[in-house]
């Protein structure tokens, strides 16, 4: 098997032209997405969801339970699983729309995108500035960029579906009956769904739906996963049946201290110290992102033609453990070059045992990240790729790192530009590597190779947003702003200030002569106060959804549907409850607005 057909590398970590780096782009805005409370009825804790998600595809799997249901079997259904769960029986109808959705999943699988129909309400947009015009059949979006009806719809028609933008049974039901449609996917809210709900089950038709977490008409969410998984759903996805969070676990487990002495082998050394503290070193804490991502994209791949999962390999360890050998070796080098005392709560390596020991054992797990390669058992042609993968990640992180090094030596504010290309460079790659590694040796097409470096790309910018985000909040492992490193933040307030003082103040800050604090302390309420008046906490919220859209738009190309999927739900995964789409279930809008208008006491 030669490295050409694998593609190698067919988009390298920061890719580049002949006459140097691709320059670095800004993505398209997308709508920002704003998080209120779910309605009572409606678990808003997502963890929870997805609990009882997992909870009703157990139950209907275990009881065999056929549809269509009628809506008497729907709340028996419901009812049992909400004692079994032992959650409150106000979430009983939640529950009955997830009993609903299992019971037709492998149903609608099976039957093509082109003879789907997507609902969409038209209040997912934004009333007030929508210039989208209606005909008899509902809302013609005119892509302006202001809400999400134009990514939901412009995706899922990319894929085949028919798709409208509208409300009422009667427009659904005449497109039933034309024949060409199969099965529904839809968005609504509670009280629509279970008024639609006898139409579809009068003729069969099998359908999915996803209810926004409100329903009363105003500023509404639905969970965006949910929408994006089943808008993909197919039976050529082979892991749309597989536990992602069951594989994360799977993952974590391999870095207890037995198990990672099974994987790196026995210690060929005359006293095994150095050993010793690489091998805690590397089960020490972490979110385990890059191991898992490399499993994640071989199972996917793997799935091919299977209808369960692929029992994973010994050696599938070796890999993951070295991907996050290399990690781990990155993460110490930066501690000792950053300055930084702390790591994951305690003493960073350098701290505890000094900087040469550091170091190190830095060296030695990168060493060990190649040995595990280059025991793979694969062709030599495949593992000299992934071999070749790995050093263009290590050197594109090298200078990444030695751009920002260069910059505290004389620092000086940066644009926005700036610190995203180091971003580029620093985080990028080691995403990048991970997914490589995992489609080289699962045996990946030119096809799959060529979207990972765009998507890896998107996926590592947005990444180191939400790093500086969490950093800002004081949810972080680090603090950059406390830190005086290149921070997203810092550049976007120094483009946004205003006042002569405020920019001053900040410019100071990023020469390193201010230093801004940890949270809550007097230094930081200032920096807190210049932030907040300029608006760029959101503005930095807005790139990281900019970025976080782009990987999804990476996706587009690929026709691998397991990979597809997969690395479609993985964004999901790392970004979490942040994926919300604002709208609300507009046939109940009037009754909603008289409600508010009935309890709305005038001014005095």
């Amino acid at each position: 098997m030669s490295t050409e057909s694998h593609g190698l590398p067919a988009a390298t970590p920061a890719p580049e032209r002949g006459d140097g780096p691709v320059p670095l782009q800004l993505p398209a805005k997308v709508p920002v997405q704003q998080y209120r409370q779910a309605q009572s009825n409606i678990p808003d804790d997502k963890s929870e969801r997805v609990r009882l998600k997992q909870a009703t595809a157990a139950f209907v799997e275990d009881n065999n339970i056929v549809p269509p249901l009628s809506i008497a079997e729907l709340r028996e259904h419901s009812a049992a699983i909400v004692a079994s769960t032992g959650i409150d029986t106000v979430y009983q109808d939640f529950v009955a729309v997830l009993v609903n959705n299992e019971s037709w999943r492998e149903t609608i699988a099976r039957i093509p995108y082109e003879r789907r129909l997507l609902l969409v309400p038209k209040c997912l947009r934004v009333e007030e500035h929508c210039p989208a015009p209606f005909d008899q059949f509902g809302m013609l979006c005119k892509e302006c960029g202001l809400c999400s009806i134009e990514d939901l719809t412009r995706e899922a028609e990319a894929l085949g579906y028919a798709v409208l933008i509208a409300e009422g049974s009667a427009i659904v039901t005449a497109m039933i009956e034309t024949g060409k449609i199969e099965a529904i996917v839809g968005v609504s809210c509670l009280n629509v769904l279970e008024k639609c709900f006898p139409h579809l089950e009068a003729v069969a038709i099998p359908g999915m739906s996803i209810p926004l977490l409100q329903d009363d008409c105003i500023d509404t969410n639905v969970d965006i996963d949910q929408v994006q998984d089943l808008i993909h759903l197919t039976a050529r996805d082979r892991t749309y049946r597989l536990d992602l969070e069951g594989l994360k676990t799977t993952v974590r487990s391999w870095f207890t201290p037995e198990s990672l002495d099974t994987i790196l082998g026995e210690v060929k050394s005359v006293d095994g110290a150095t050993d010793a503290l690489a091998r805690a070193w590397l089960g020490r804490s972490g979110k385990r992102w890059r191991p898992y991502l490399a499993t994640s994209l071989w199972v996917a791949l793997s799935s091919e033609g299977k209808d369960e999962a692929p029992v994973l390999p010994d050696d599938l360890k070796k890999l993951a453990v070295a991907v996050e050998c290399f990690h781990k070796a990155s993460l110490i080098h930066d501690d000792i070059e950053d300055g930084d005392a702390l790591r994951y709560g305690e003493a960073t390596l350098h701290e505890e045992h000094g900087v040469p020991v550091a170091l190190n054992v830095g060296d030695l797990l990168l060493g060990e990240g190649y040995r595990l390669i280059s025991e793979l058992e694969a062709s030599g042609d495949v593992r000299a790729a992934m071999m070749r993968v790995a050093a263009l990640g290590h050197v594109t992180l090298s200078r990444g790192q030695g751009a920002e090094l260069t910059w505290a030596r004389a620092p000086r504010p940066l644009s926005s530009l700036e610190v995203l290309g180091i971003f580029r460079e620093k985080t990028a790659p080691a995403f990048e590597v991970a997914l490589r590694l995992g489609a080289l040796f699962a045996g990946a097409s030119d096809e799959v190779l060529d979207v990972l470096g765009p998507y890896s790309e998107a996926l590592g910018i947005a990444y180191q947003i939400h790093d500086d985000l969490d950093d800002y909040t004081g949810h972080g492992d680090s603090d950059d702003l406390a830190d005086l490193r290149p921070s997203l933040i810092l550049a976007i307030a120094c483009k946004r200030a205003q006042a002569e003082a405020d920019q001053d103040y900040l410019a100071s800050v990023w020469r390193r002569e201010t230093r801004v604090g940890p949270p809550g302390s007097p230094e930081r309420k200032r920096l807190e106060a210049i932030l907040g008046g300029a608006g760029v906490i959101s503005k930095a919220r807005e790139l990281s959804d900019a970025y976080e859209r782009q990987a999804i738009d990476a996706l587009g190309i690929l026709t691998h549907a397991s990979a597809k999927g997969l690395l479609r739900r993985v964004i999901g995964k790392i970004f979490g409850d942040g994926d919300l789409i604002p709208g609300y279930c507009g046939e109940f809008e009037k009754q909603n607005l008289a409600a508010r208008a009935a309890t709305t006491t005038p001014a005095d």
